[in-house]
């Protein structure tokens, strides 16, 4: 189960990437964490773009609504979802 945290505003997503890969995908859940593959590069936040893009378009969100929160450098990393609640988010993952 992916260990989603809801706040006043929104929720936070724990999600570990893999950058570089032949596509963009979401994979699945992986030590309580979202699990994806970006084919953007791991330099100048290409990847992180990527990622926040992704998880947008996967939530049927704005991208505007996706925010890096931490992990900027790091496979590890954390995203705000503005304006969504876990069990919205839960069932548009398939979990």
């Amino acid at each position: 189960m992916i260990a989603i945290e809801e706040r006043p505003d929104g929720i936070v997503i724990p999600v570990k990437v893999s950058a570089g890969a032949s596509r963009d995908r979401v994979i699945g859940e992986h030590a309580g964490a979202l699990k994806l593959s970006v084919s953007a590069a791991p330099e100048r936040g290409k990847a992180n773009k990527a990622v926040c893009e992704l998880v947008a378009k996967t939530l049927g969100v704005s991208r505007s609504q996706v925010k890096l929160v931490s992990g900027e450098t790091s496979r590890d990393k954390k995203l705000m979802v503005a304006g969504l609640a876990k069990e919205a988010a839960l069932s548009l993952l398939n979990y």
